[in-house]
């Protein structure tokens, strides 16, 4: 039985890209070019493809174009918490940067859980993605190595490289962490804890661990003056969980004059929780972030936080991802610098203020 087709503009789309060609002027090659590997092609010919495309109305079938051999447009975006801020931006910039290659993003949360980071893995596989953009939680690097195996390309982001032949865009989180540990003690700060959770990635590691070489290179006894607190985020959410540590952190036998919080959501969530027992920050206690999101200026007392830039970290891991396309591809590391921005919520500890009045 013939198929019926619907006159006018649908059918010519039906026309394909020999159609795309024709109007174009091209071959048939660089029309699969200008849908697949754009970067390799002239921007006049780009263009004058593109209007084709347009004129056509020439819509490429998935399927269609993966039985030709032609790349998947859907890249996998799997992130710890799409509700996070800082994912959200990281996101913007991953989009951005896939905008030239006619890619988008199938954004994805782990939720911290390495179950579902395995699930989510297998279900983007099974799509035969353009290839993953992924900051993991889960330890084990095998379930990325297959991926890359077949064929898929794996870019780590906000996450250390380490050993692994993949590429990775990264920050220095242990300069961060050191940042803010070495603000906190030039204030007079000897007791200071770091905010992180029972499950913690690859940079919250590297965040806790500067603070604690700032507590040491001061020559101070982490034993005394470093207090390691793990939130369990499964249930409360981040927010809650973190107002609900300054209880704790209270109640401590020797309290910290200083938090350094794994994030400026687990720093909001903390200064709600201090408001509420009535303390005054930086008065009582001296309060530091990390991420510098937009609502850290905001916030009353505006927040002290590390700052890194999330939608370069995006943007830089959707190019090389894309660069993964070239034969003379070689997988590398990029690392960004992060920064202290010192705003109202750290002063000096209780004692050394009034000593100094």
């Amino acid at each position: 039985m013939e198929r019926a087709t619907v006159p006018g503009r649908a059918a010519e789309g039906r026309g394909g890209m020999r159609e795309v060609a024709r109007v174009a002027g091209v071959s048939v090659s660089t029309v699969a070019n200008v849908l697949s590997r754009p970067s390799i092609v002239a921007a006049e010919t780009r263009a004058r493809v593109q209007a084709a495309i347009d004129a056509v109305g020439y819509v490429p079938h998935g399927p269609a174009r993966q039985l030709r051999g032609l790349p998947s447009p859907v890249v996998g975006s799997v992130t710890l918490d799409l509700a996070n801020p800082f994912y959200a931006e990281l996101n913007r910039g991953i989009e951005d940067g896939l905008a030239e290659a006619d890619c988008v993003i199938l954004a994805c949360s782990t939720d911290l859980r390495r179950a579902r980071e395995r699930r989510l893995l297998t279900l983007l596989h099974a799509q035969a993605v353009r290839g993953i953009i992924i900051s993991p939680i889960d330890d084990d690097p095998e379930p990325l190595l297959r991926l890359s195996r077949d064929g898929i390309p794996v870019v780590l982001v906000d996450h250390p490289r380490g050993r692994l032949d993949l590429c990775a865009v990264n920050v220095d989180d242990v300069l961060g962490g050191r940042l803010a540990g070495e603000h906190l003690i030039a204030l007079g700060h000897r007791r200071i804890a770091f905010l992180g959770a029972t499950v913690d990635p690859g940079p919250v590691l590297a965040r806790r661990e500067g603070v604690r070489q700032a507590v040491m290179a001061a020559g101070l006894d982490p034993a005394v003056s470093f207090l390691d607190v793990r939130l369990r985020l499964h249930p409360p959410p981040l927010l809650d969980a973190a107002a609900q540590a300054a209880r704790r952190l209270v109640d401590q036998e020797a309290p910290p004059t200083a938090v350094v919080c794994v994030n400026d959501t687990a720093a909001l969530g903390l200064l709600d929780g201090l408001h509420a027992l009535g303390l005054r920050v930086p008065q009582d206690i001296s309060v530091v972030g990390y991420d510098d999101l937009p609502f850290a200026r905001r916030l009353a007392p505006a927040l002290t936080t590390v700052h890194q830039p999330p939608y370069r970290l995006g943007r830089a891991a959707a190019e090389l991802l894309l660069d993964e396309s070239r034969p003379e591809h070689t997988h590398r590391e990029m690392l960004f610098q992060p920064s202290l921005v010192i705003r109202s919520s750290t002063g000096p500890p209780a004692a050394a203020a009034a000593g100094g009045r």
